[in-house]
């Protein structure tokens, strides 16, 4: 649970510069944005393997 809580709090923080980006075309909001996605990704793949890991140990 606590990579996603992280997550989530990632998605906050990213939504600032979104809305930075998209509204204002600050370039170096993007920046973080799509680090901040990157980040995302990361954390959402190891939770996707401790899933299936802990599914299977299930069986």
């Amino acid at each position: 649970m606590e990579k996603f809580s992280k997550v989530k709090e990632l998605i906050a923080s990213a939504e600032v510069d979104a809305e930075k980006f998209y509204s204002n075309g600050n370039g170096a909001a993007g920046t973080r944005l799509r680090k901040s996605l990157q980040e995302i990704k990361g954390l959402a793949q190891e939770i996707r393997n401790e899933v299936t890991e802990i599914k299977n140990k299930a069986k």
